[in-house]
């Protein structure tokens, strides 16, 4: 019976044991169930909007594309620049393990060995080998170092460029090293097929496709097109899986610039101003050529220039638009528009004769000289020799509120408004001192851009009427919508149609024999035009007593103007005078874009009767003076700027005739050596060899222009210096 009791009392217990176990086990699964409701709740319900945004951004993949940029184009549809799709090279540095992560590991190979109480072996092998090859390839395709290469790749990031927008043999490279983790990605890149022309207008954008300068800075907006995006999958390793579907590439493309620009002019300009730079040691060049009907600018060079597809590798001067942005003293080139501005108040005639003074010229304190003596001279002779003296007084009789209000109404001292950044407005400042009045009518002591001139002499040659200057003549957008379409339009009157016609008259004479710009004539066509040589501002005050500033402007053909070109060569050392190293540049372009453009040719001959009139009696005046000079009664002054007394050389306007090409033999003649002959014996020289002495200073011949044995046109000035 005790027996029986104790195992009774055994099965009980045991079946407590088994209740409680079941309870326990029932309890703890009830645990775990409720923890799983509650984590299932956080997951679908609380963190449900959270976790699925995480979710979509491991698969999911939004792909931006960017708007391809428009194209610019030239007036004839020539292609200045155009966007091309290219290869950009990417890797994915986590699939090179980073010298930190090697690092890493082999210390904890180290700190394993040291436990287990075995030799330390570094590795040789394996990993570190195999990065340190990927780097020496990528590096070597793309012409790096192994050190900037291996710093790129020493990164936590997953996604780093290698070369964006690479070349064809960059690709090639890329892909014959065989690198784990580089992929392409095709992106715009813009391409400028014509390398340096224009390229002052044009400017250029960045890698990110972004304007930096000129017209693609200022239409950037336009140009740079929409951006879209195209949802799609992306693999394990991050790269795109499935895409929605592609984007039309033409709702994307920007809208297209066409420009005014005549690329086949633009390549004579461009061309006849490097040219001219290198031959004189100049310093720079610019130049501008328009159509003054219309106001469009054909034309626009500046040198030093540089190519915009590698802009980096150009010092930041070469990439200035001169033309568009220096503010310099345009000298003798301001001469006609204060003459005109004159004749348009009915103060002067074209006959009119003024006083010459022998050359040089008193006012307070100040010497105004010419740079050959003068006795009395037309208006049209005062153009035609560029006399300071008498164009000074012409502005006297104008009066200092006319004189800086007809400078204004010709376009100086406001910006063009051609669209191009960093126009210069240019200063023209009362002239509250008889001085100031001076030198400003005959263009120092104001300041402008060669783009400037070029507008004013266009509405000289445009019958008085000042032309709006535009540069960019269309845009249409991809879908064929025009957003701007630019057409002709007249700023405003600035003189009557009479008094244009009389200024461009007296400006023919300029290339004519005793003109100061014969190196500008052409044998088919007539040439209105004027030199101006200009003294450059020191910086420490005053002007610089070496530094020039060489222009020569002018309209051709000169009784139907289709063209107007300015030229400017800065700080020439062969010669100083516009006549002599711009008007070559004037004379080639014209040449050539006057054909280019179907210009018939015509008889060149005087402008008008009075032209004809006062070349004789220029050489009625200068056989008279040269009698004179035989006779001793001649006592020259020295050429001297309008300067302070004492103040040495500075301004100095030539007035030489250039040889003439295409002349026969019977028409030519050689200057003969004159040097260190006194001036009886210069003059008896020269006027045996039929040519013209232009004569300065007293005592011994120590300068002569042009040098001995120079064959020049039979009646050509020659300017003799003696001291």
């Amino acid at each position: 019976m005790a027996r029986e009791r104790q195992t009774a009392g055994s099965d009980a217990r045991a079946v407590r044991w088994i209740r409680l176990r079941v309870c326990l086990l029932g309890m703890g699964c009830a645990v775990a169930v409720a923890a799983l409701a509650w984590r299932a709740i956080q997951l679908q319900v609380v963190q449900n909007i959270t976790l699925s945004a995480e979710a979509r951004d491991q698969y999911d993949r939004r792909i931006e594309i960017p708007g391809q940029r428009g194209r610019i184009l030239d007036r004839q549809g020539r292609e200045f620049a155009a966007s091309v799709d290219v290869d950009s090279a990417f890797i994915d540095p986590s699939m090179l393990k980073s010298q930190a992560q090697l690092q890493e590991e082999e210390a904890e190979k180290r700190r394993r060995a040291e436990q287990r109480g075995k030799a330390y072996k570094p590795s040789e092998q394996g990993e570190v080998r195999e990065r340190e090859e990927a780097i020496r390839r990528l590096a070597k395709a793309l012409d790096v170092s192994t050190e900037r290469m291996g710093k790129l790749l020493d990164t936590s990031r997953r996604f780093v460029w290698l070369k964006r927008r690479a070349t064809h043999q960059e690709v090639a490279a890329i892909k014959a090293a065989n690198v784990a983790g580089v992929g392409f990605q095709k992106e715009s890149r813009r391409f400028y097929p014509q390398r340096e022309l224009a390229a002052h207008v044009l400017g250029y954008s960045n890698i990110d496709g972004h304007g930096i300068e000129g017209l693609e800075r200022v239409f950037d907006e336009v140009l740079r097109g929409k951006r879209d995006y195209v949802e799609g999958l992306r693999d394990a390793r991050g790269r795109p899986a499935l895409m929605d579907g592609a984007v039309p590439v033409d709702t994307l493309t920007g809208a297209t610039l066409t420009l005014t620009i005549d690329s086949v002019i633009q390549h004579l300009t461009e061309k006849a101003l490097s040219a001219a730079v290198t031959k004189t040691k100049g310093l720079a060049g610019m130049a501008v050529v328009l159509d003054p009907r219309t106001g469009e600018i054909l034309a626009l060079a500046n040198v030093p220039t540089f190519n915009p597809n590698t802009p980096a590798k150009f010092d930041v001067s070469a990439r200035r638009n001169r033309a568009v942005v220096d503010q310099i003293e345009q000298g003798s080139t301001i001469k006609p528009i204060t003459v005109a501005a004159a004749l348009e108040e009915g103060i002067i005639e074209p006959d009119t004769v003024f006083d010459g003074e022998n050359g040089h010229m008193r006012i307070g304190r100040h010497t105004i000289h010419d740079s050959h003596p003068h006795g009395a001279m037309t208006v049209a002779e005062i153009v035609k020799v560029s006399s300071n003296i008498g164009v000074t007084k012409i502005a006297q009789l104008l009066g200092r509120e006319r004189l800086q209000a007809y400078h204004r109404a010709f376009g100086f001292a406001e910006k063009p408004g051609t669209e191009l950044p960093g126009e210069a407005r240019g200063a023209v400042p009362y002239p509250r001192a008889e001085i100031a009045l001076a030198t400003q009518s005959f263009g120092q002591g104001m300041s402008a851009s060669i783009l400037q001139t070029a507008i004013a002499y266009g509405a000289l040659a445009n019958g008085g009427n000042l032309m709006k200057p535009y540069i960019v003549s269309r845009v249409v957008d991809a879908e064929g919508k025009l957003l701007l379409d630019r057409q002709p339009e007249v700023a405003r009157r600035v003189v009557s149609e009479k008094t244009a016609r009389e200024v461009l008259d007296m400006m023919s004479l300029v290339v004519e024999r005793g003109g100061t710009g014969r190196a500008a004539r052409l044998d088919d066509y007539p040439v209105a035009a004027k030199s101006g040589t200009a003294q450059k501002v020191d910086p420490n005050g005053g002007y610089s007593k070496t530094k020039r500033i060489a222009s020569f402007a002018g309209m051709v053909p000169a009784d139907d103007p289709r063209l107007v070109i300015a030229v400017t060569i800065d700080e020439p050392t062969t010669s100083v005078y516009g006549g002599v190293v711009a008007a070559p540049v004037f004379k080639e372009i014209a040449q050539g874009a006057l054909v280019h453009l179907g210009v018939p040719p015509r008889v060149v001959a005087q402008s008008s009767a009075v032209a004809v009139d006062v070349e004789k009696t220029r050489h009625e005046r200068a056989a008279s003076a040269n009698r004179a000079l035989l006779a001793g009664a001649f006592a020259m002054a020295t050429q001297a700027p309008a300067v302070e007394e004492g103040a040495e050389d500075g301004f100095v306007e030539e007035d030489g005739g250039q040889s003439m090409e295409g002349e026969e033999r019977a028409s030519m003649s050689l200057v003969p050596n004159v040097f260190g002959l006194s001036a009886r014996a210069a003059v008896n020289a020269l006027l045996t060899a039929d040519l013209d002495p232009q004569l300065s200073g007293h005592g011994r011949v120590v300068a002569q222009t042009p040098p001995p044995g120079t064959s020049v046109r039979k009646g050509s000035a020659v300017s003799v210096k003696f001291e």
